[in-house]
């Protein structure tokens, strides 16, 4: 699909290891929390942050964007300056990302299918970062019932959902254990770098 472009093996293991100290000072300010789903307030599978100016948030209230931690109440962290570098890398875009959300993926945990829509500002690509243990991704077309294809992301790996495939529908089946020597515990940690607001200027600076 038009827009979709895969980037494997884009972080070398230094640069993963360089993503991941700056990940855990995000997590030491913001910790993980657990989202809930709206209305039946089941409890996602996955933990989760953010950081960047507006984060990504669930609970019975629904999902929505806000520039606070719903646990601590606290301004999310700033962006650091390698997950911008991804961005200005692949997302073939005029602005920065406003959100990063950061999943963390115990071996049970998965996602189902879904489509990235809470944004105003759906130009803009949706950039995925992998590292820690390989995940079966699936992906589909924009309507739920479009057939899917899965395939394997390893640590380092980047994706960019753009174009056509801005809207798609995705997920992750499982988490393989054991495939990478990232994470001392095992587990797979997913960055998923959005633009939440249109833009109002061509300028590239933080907004």
């Amino acid at each position: 699909m038009n827009g979709l472009k895969f980037y494997p093996g884009m972080l070398d293991f230094e640069k993963q290891r360089q993503l991941l100290a700056e990940l855990q000072r995000v997590v030491k300010e913001a910790p993980l929390f657990t989202p809930r789903m709206p209305k039946s307030d089941r409890p996602f599978s996955v933990r989760m942050t953010n950081c960047g100016r507006l984060g990504w948030v669930s609970d019975r209230e629904g999902y929505r964007y806000q520039n606070f931690h719903p646990v601590t109440r606290r301004p999310w962290p700033p962006m650091p300056e390698i997950v911008l570098d991804i961005w200005r890398s692949v997302a073939e875009y005029p602005h920065l990302p406003e959100a990063c959300l950061v999943n963390y993926y115990e071996t049970s945990a998965k996602m189902g299918l879904h489509q990235d829509k809470d944004e105003d500002d759906l130009d803009a690509p949706v950039v995925s970062v992998s590292l820690g243990d390989t995940a079966l991704f699936r992906a589909g077309g924009i309507n739920r019932s479009d057939p899917t294809k899965s395939f394997r992301l390893s640590s380092g790996d980047v994706i960019s959902f753009g174009g056509d495939s801005r809207m798609i529908f995705h997920g992750v089946d499982r988490v393989i254990p054991n495939t990478s020597q990232l994470l001392s515990n095992g587990g797979r940690i997913n960055l998923t770098l959005r633009r939440v607001t249109k833009p109002e200027s061509s300028s590239l600076a933080e907004p």
